[in-house]
């Protein structure tokens, strides 16, 4: 990692360590309202990633959280529009690095764990690495039902795109530029983080998890999630995005639902034609037959819409391959 030259305010010099590949860090922290814990988790990246630079993004916070982050050494910024994704496009957008750690602000992700993930997307030539939580035990570290609907989305979504995750929804990652500077994200609030695992499983990217340690989080600090209100909210990201990155299973599963409505239906009705030659029951079998027209539509719509998709996925792939590996700039030098 190189020290890059520091000409931000809020921003306190480094020491520089030896440069194994001499490829530049940067760490980027979303925080809304988090005074409490964010002075030592800049200091922990510091510390940690001591050739890095920590960028602290403020959310609109009424505290002062941004105060704290300059103080500990990191370069504040602001993004005004409430909502993590919206944090994390502004990021992703504005900051220039090789690597990027992105954590939250509030002290339950272990900082001395960043220089394995960076070593790991490193060595490996990796786009994303994961740090993942749910092998970690405890009171307190997962309120009710976070546990079981992030294992039931990791299901989903692996089951959905045939590769199993263990943690969709971790916030502790570690990326390469041309992940970053080639994710269109389009979410606003927690359910980037489905957003970001899907883009990867989408574009087949090359990604790892690794399990961390994850903390509670410090005493007079609250957590910013809803369990139910955000798990709608990423249940219904998870079905926007299925719909538009595989619409032919999407509208396909529509398509056979209706057919089976229709089949069931109809039933009875051609069974008592093929006896006795009338057709009963006259509404039902125009229900059944407008039915069965819809499911048809739908098949038609996922065929359309799949040819869209994969023309929208080669251009992601385009973009994508713009921007070199993480390993090019080693290689070369």
């Amino acid at each position: 990692m190189k020290v890059l030259p520091d000409t931000e305010a809020g921003a306190t010099p480094m020491a520089a360590a030896t440069p194994p590949d001499h490829l530049s860090v940067a760490v980027i922290l979303p925080c809304y309202n988090e005074e409490v814990a964010i002075g030592d988790v800049v200091r922990g990246f510091h510390a940690a990633l001591p050739g890095s630079r920590i960028y602290v993004y403020d959310n609109a916070s009424s505290d002062a959280t941004a105060a704290r982050a300059r103080e500990a050494g990191a370069i504040v910024r602001a993004e005004p529009m409430r909502g993590k994704g919206n944090v994390v496009r502004r990021m992703f957008a504005d900051v220039e690095a090789d690597i990027y750690v992105m954590a939250d602000g509030d002290s339950t992700y272990d900082a001395t764990l960043a220089p394995a993930l960076v070593e790991r997307l490193r060595a490996d030539s990796l786009d994303m690495v994961v740090g993942t939580r749910l092998g970690s035990h405890g009171q307190g570290l997962f309120r009710g039902g976070h546990r079981l609907g992030n294992r039931a989305l990791s299901w989903l979504a692996g089951h959905l795109f045939h590769h199993r995750l263990a943690d969709v929804l971790s916030g502790y990652r570690v990326f390469s530029r041309r992940f970053v500077k080639s994710f269109p994200a389009l979410s606003s609030g927690f359910e980037i983080e489905t957003e970001l695992t899907l883009h990867a499983l989408e574009l087949r990217l090359p990604i790892a998890e690794v399990e961390t340690a994850y903390a509670p989080r410090p005493e007079g600090s609250e957590s910013k999630l809803n369990t139910v209100r955000d798990g709608i909210r990423i249940l219904w990201r998870l079905t926007v995005l299925m719909k538009e990155l595989k619409p032919l299973v999407f509208f396909g599963a529509i398509a056979a639902a209706l057919a089976f409505i229709s089949v069931v239906l109809a039933g009875p009705i051609v069974t008592t034609f093929m006896a006795t030659g009338l057709v009963p029951r006259i509404p039902t079998a125009v229900l059944a037959t407008g039915i069965m027209l819809l499911a048809f539509l739908g098949l038609t719509s996922g065929l359309i819409l799949d040819s869209l998709s994969r023309a929208r996925l080669e251009a992601k792939r385009t973009a994508y391959l713009r921007f070199p590996g993480p390993l090019t700039g080693a290689d070369e030098s």
